[in-house]
């Protein structure tokens, strides 16, 4: 009796450790863009290349007694029509690659909400309360923590060679995730952090500041557009994404916040509260950008991504390329 007790308690443990590993086997892995997944039907156009310059172009000038030049601002702009069969895009420098800051956060994000719908991560209250301290505070300590749960990597001491090289391709899977559905010329594998990295995340960056995230205004733009059009998940995951970066201009809060002090400035100094904007804004000592998709009432529905550097502390440039914007797709019949 003695011996079959010790036999089914060890055929036990063997099961309850096998299950273990298998559930953990099942959790993370990389990233697959969903199925039947196809390029967003985008349409580079004359006409909205021509708006989108002239709205930077009188903007620049609106702001030249602030020294701000044609180098410091790249922006991008996609239409997007009811049916969706058809999203017209204009881009001013769109292809350059720059710090993007916080906004890299909206790539976190897409990336998470696809493990979570394939079932390679389990929601728990604490992955709900990093998700939305990432997106809706822009906490940099919670974005550190979804990263290592996207990519199964954790911050520490700086390890030898080999083990580097396995650690940075798994750090690596975001990118890999984002290049399978076609997004060119962008860097998502590092944290972001209030002061500086240190140990492995240093020797991430060949600690010579290399290999830091880089995004351009056109891959923002796509990614924006795609998760309000819900092609990059789900219903129940574009949901929470769009809840996530819902912005009330209206509500009482801190003016330097994304819904007060980016592309929602504007909408406050032309009190338009039937004007609904989702958006992700990132800011630096040396960059302040914008990611907003707008619907109106009349149902114009558009993305517009600007990325501003030298220039951090300027917050009129952005809800004034905003208001022009808007104006000029209303006037080119745009609804």
């Amino acid at each position: 009796m003695e011996r079959s007790s010790k036999l089914i308690a060890a055929l036990a443990l063997f099961l309850l450790i096998s299950t273990a590993f298998g559930q953990k086997a099942k959790s993370g892995g990389e990233i697959i863009k969903p199925d039947g997944y196809k390029a967003p039907p985008i349409t580079v156009s004359a006409a909205m290349n021509e708006l989108l310059a002239k709205s930077v172009e009188a903007t620049l000038d609106e702001f030249k007694a602030k020294n701000f030049a044609p180098q410091d601002v790249s922006a991008t702009l996609i239409v997007l029509d009811d049916k969706g069969t058809e999203w017209t895009k204009g881009e001013v420098r769109g292809s350059e690659r720059i710090y993007p800051a916080s906004v890299v956060k909206l790539f976190y994000m897409a990336a998470l909400e696809r493990q979570i719908e394939d079932g390679r991560v389990t929601v728990t209250p604490e992955l709900r309360r990093g998700l939305r301290d990432m997106i809706v505070d822009s906490s940099n300590e919670a974005t550190q923590y979804i990263l290592d749960v996207l990519t199964d990597t954790s911050s520490g001491a700086e390890l030898p060679e080999k083990q580097f090289e396995a650690w940075q391709y798994k750090r690596n899977r975001v990118n890999r995730f984002f290049a399978s559905m076609g997004y060119e010329k962008i860097n998502v594998n590092q944290k972001t952090f209030c002061e500086d990295a240190y140990g492995i995340e240093q020797q991430s960056r060949n600690y010579k500041g290399e290999n830091r995230n880089m995004l351009t205004t056109n891959a923002v733009a796509r990614l924006l557009a795609e998760i309000a059009a819900g092609r990059i998940a789900n219903k129940d995951r574009t949901a929470e994404m769009m809840t996530l970066l819902r912005r009330d201009p209206f509500a009482k809060g801190a003016d330097d916040d994304q819904a007060h002090a980016f592309t929602g400035r504007m909408l406050i100094d032309r009190k338009l509260a039937d004007v609904e904007l989702w958006s992700k804004a990132g800011w630096t000592s040396k960059t302040r950008h914008d990611a907003a998709y707008i619907e109106t009432p009349d149902g114009l529905r558009f993305v517009l991504v600007t990325f501003t550097v030298d220039h951090a502390n300027e917050t009129g440039f952005i809800p004034a390329l905003a208001g022009r914007v808007l104006d000029a797709l209303k006037a080119s019949g745009h609804h």
